[in-house]
């Protein structure tokens, strides 16, 4: 499995929330609503590419509309690649606090 950054990671977390309306602007806003941290257009859009490029995440343009001046919105979703990266990545983290746990409540230290 390619490691995920956590950016990338909150990225297809939102648009595997988002579903059918997970595009550029509707991932941006979620991530800053949900994070409670500053999201630019510019560093959501990176973070879609990278994951389009790594297969994690398919990209389809809508057809356009008199709205946006005849241009289309770009809709993500997320791959079965991706699907499965988000799981082995929850795998981990759970292996890692169960076995952290365990070690707090054996030694009764934090660190």
């Amino acid at each position: 499995m390619k490691w995920l950054s956590r950016k990338e990671e909150f990225v297809l977390i939102a648009v595997t929330c988002l579903a059918e309306d997970a595009y550029g602007v509707s991932i941006r806003e979620y991530l800053t609503k949900n994070t409670g941290k500053y999201w630019s257009i510019g560093a959501t859009y990176d973070v879609l590419d990278r994951l389009v490029r790594k297969d994690f995440l398919a990209s389809i343009s809508a057809e356009p509309t008199p709205e946006r001046g005849g241009k289309s919105k770009r809709y993500y979703r997320v791959t079965h690649k991706g699907s499965r990266a988000l799981t082995e990545l929850r795998k981990m983290e759970t292996a890692l606090q169960v076995n952290g746990l365990k070690r707090v409540q054996r030694t009764g230290e934090i660190g």
